[in-house]
């Protein structure tokens, strides 16, 4: 968790998928994440379920993702359950204890999560603006603090395959545990707006 404790801000990159372009079947997310420099940090991927729910329930599948360092040792695991609605996932450390959770609110047109720790108590909502998709503020009392985002990844990237890149500006005096929160949410954010349910 050091690593993370050094870092302003974070860079998520969605590995393309060779395997899905070529026969249309969803295959397993991959990731690396970088420092706001543009290092490599760490490896994300996700781990375990079938073919089955990945065609059949595509961007609703239950997932595990394990984020690794360089030596394969476990950063952190983010758990999401099967939902169609009101979309949540635990972030859970090395040992498997819960750093925290990220649950989708009910909203008519925004896009709103609580982030909460393990307690359950709310640290601070994703808000993702009406008129801005691809954004969501890190929001504490209804003043911004932060930022995650997905970033343009290219024209013949977004056109050939569901890869997507994301950002997180953290807010300042963040701690490591809840930057580690914040990177667990990116990709639950990933599977429930941006990925793609061709196939």
């Amino acid at each position: 968790m050091q690593s993370l404790a050094n870092v302003s801000g974070l860079g998520i990159r969605q590995a393309k998928e060779w395997g899905e372009i070529l026969t249309g079947v969803e295959t397993k997310n991959k990731y690396q994440v970088v420092d706001q420099d543009g290092a490599s940090l760490f490896y994300a991927a996700e781990v375990g379920g079938s073919w089955i729910t990945r065609i059949f329930l595509k961007s609703f599948r239950p997932f595990t993702v394990k984020v690794v360092d360089h030596d394969n040792q476990t950063i952190l695991e983010v758990r999401r359950p099967f939902r169609f609605i009101f979309h949540e996932a635990d972030i859970l450390n090395a040992e498997g204890q819960l750093f925290g959770k990220i649950i989708k609110k009910f909203t008519v047109l925004r896009r709103v999560y609580s982030v909460t720790d393990a307690t359950g108590a709310e640290i601070c909502q994703l808000f993702g603006p009406l008129l801005k998709p691809w954004t969501f503020q890190i929001k504490h009392e209804g003043i911004e603090l932060g930022t995650i985002h997905k970033k343009w990844s290219g024209l013949g990237k977004e056109a050939l395959t569901n890869a997507d890149n994301f950002g997180i500006e953290f807010p300042s005096d963040c701690p490591a545990a809840v930057k580690a929160i914040f990177l667990g949410a990116v990709f639950l954010i990933d599977f429930v707006h941006f990925e793609n349910t061709r196939g």
